[in-house]
Parts: C-alpha cells; structure tokens; sequence
C-alpha cells in the first residue's frame, strides 16, 4: 500500500493539502475557493471524486475560506469540532457537518485520520495525521511550539508537512508592528525556520522519506533560504517547498522501513497518475 500526497496551497493565502490511496482521499482544510481547488486537482490529475471528506484545522480564514462551497458542490462530509465550527461563522450544510474528538480516529475507507490538539490562538486548534497501513502522513501547520502531541505523531510519519513560517531575523527587522510580531513567534503562532529545523533534526524517524516545508510568511521568509537550511541537513529525506501560489506535484509515499534503509520516492510520473485517479 502506498499514499499520495500533494499541496494544493500553502500560507496565509489559503491553505489545502490532498491526502489519499487508490481508491479514496480526504483534504486537510479548504482555505481556497472551490474553482480554485478544482483547477489545481484537475492539472495535478487528480478527482475530486475519490475525496470522500474534508477536516478542518481551526477556524482561521486561510483554513476555511473554501469549504462550504465545496462542501455543498461534492456533498462532502466536514469533520470539525464544535467549537471551530462557532467560530468559524460557517454556513455548512447540516447533514455534512461531522464533529470528531482528539485521538479517536476517523475511518474512511482504509484510511484513518486521526486529529490532535496543537498551540495556535484558534478557538480548539488541532493538526492531523492520516495513516493507511502504517504509513503515515501528518499535517502540522499553524503550530505556537512544537508541543509533546506534535512531535510524538511527527516522529512516526514517512511523510509530513510541516511548518516553517518566518525566518526570525526578517521577522525581527520586517515592517510588522511589534504587536504582530509577537503574536507570531509568541509560543500559539507560527514556527520559525530554526524551530521547525529542531524539530526535524530531533524527532524525524529514519524513515521519513518527503518533508513538505509549509505555511512561509510572504513578507518574513524566503523559499530558497528555508530550503537550503533545512536541504544541508535533510539527509535521505526530500525537501519540498509548498508554495502559497500554486500546487506541488503529486507525491508517492511508500512504508520502506521495512528494508532497513530510507530511499526518495519520485514523483508519480504522469502515466501512473493518470491510471491511478
């Protein structure tokens, strides 16, 4: 067995990540339009009509901006807790509106997501990993620190997105006013490069085979700096780069631990893509 995974968009323009096996897939927040996200599965060759949910986050505009649209078009189940749902001043469907409770996994064909509680100023933040046959993908965004429950779920994923928002000395000299500054390195904003490199270099498994950098601040970093730091000292494990303009290719993730050894899995060429979805 083996997941898919891709970035539709990263940062505070939106935010969407796809998640699925051959033969059902789930969306972890809907933070761009529903036109959007069609157009971007549609070039990454993939359909919508193998997402059989979506989870939300938290309530913050960039997680949620397209869900109940899409929601409505696809019929889509919204896994959300009560509180975000409040919050969130979201107009779903009631009959598509699923709650969930942190650590009860959710079952969706083989796929099993289970969601968390993470540091970010959200109502009831949480962050997600999706498993299909013990391999496993997580998702951790919008993180204040790298709390106990993220790095013990990160440190058993093959693949993950993770965080690296701000490069701290162009957040430190940026035009922010200082109040924002310290919301967003406060312990419930956003990780640092440096953060998020600790984090990998300390709790990353052997295994892990891609690493999705996500969610960087257009004005307090940059793609090619956080690439390079984390590039130097990534080892056997790819660094991907998830834009906030458009989607990263599909990747194929695969459970190799088992051979004793860690090897980059290519992206999925087109010809298998297109077989696939």
């Amino acid at each position: 067995m083996s997941l898919f995974i891709a970035s539709l968009n990263s940062g505070s323009n939106g935010n969407c990540y796809y998640v699925g096996n051959q033969h059902e897939a789930v969306l972890i927040d809907a933070g761009i339009s529903c036109r959007e996200t069609e157009r971007r599965m549609n070039r990454l060759g993939l359909s919508l009509r193998k997402v059989k949910a979506i989870f939300i986050t938290h309530e913050h505009s960039d997680h949620i901006n397209g869900v109940a649209m899409l929601a409505k078009r696809y019929q889509l189940p919204v896994y959300i807790t009560t509180p975000t749902l409040q919050n969130g001043g979201l107009k779903i469907q009631e009959h598509l509106v699923y709650s969930f409770r942190a650590f009860e996994p959710i079952i969706i064909g083989s796929l099993e997501i289970t969601g968390f509680p993470k540091e970010h100023d959200a109502c009831d933040p949480h962050s997600f990993v999706v498993t299909d046959n013990n391999i496993r993908v997580g998702i951790f965004t919008d993180i204040g620190l790298p709390c106990r429950n993220v790095t013990n779920h990160f440190s058993q994923c093959h693949a993950a997105f993770l965080e690296a928002n701000y490069d701290e000395e162009m957040l430190e000299t940026g035009k922010y006013p200082y109040h924002l500054k310290n919301r967003i390195r406060g312990g419930k904003g956003h990780l640092s490069n440096k953060q998020a490199l600790q984090l990998f270099l300390k709790h990353k498994p052997a295994f892990m085979s891609h690493l999705f950098l996500s969610h960087l601040s257009r004005e307090n970093n940059r793609p090619e700096l956080v690439r390079d730091l984390f590039t130097k000292k990534a080892g056997r494990t790819e660094i991907i780069v998830a834009s906030r303009y458009e989607e990263t290719r599909v990747y194929h993730i695969r459970n190799l631990s088992r051979l004793g050894y860690n090897v980059k899995s290519s992206v999925v060429d087109m010809k298998m893509q297109l077989s696939l979805f």
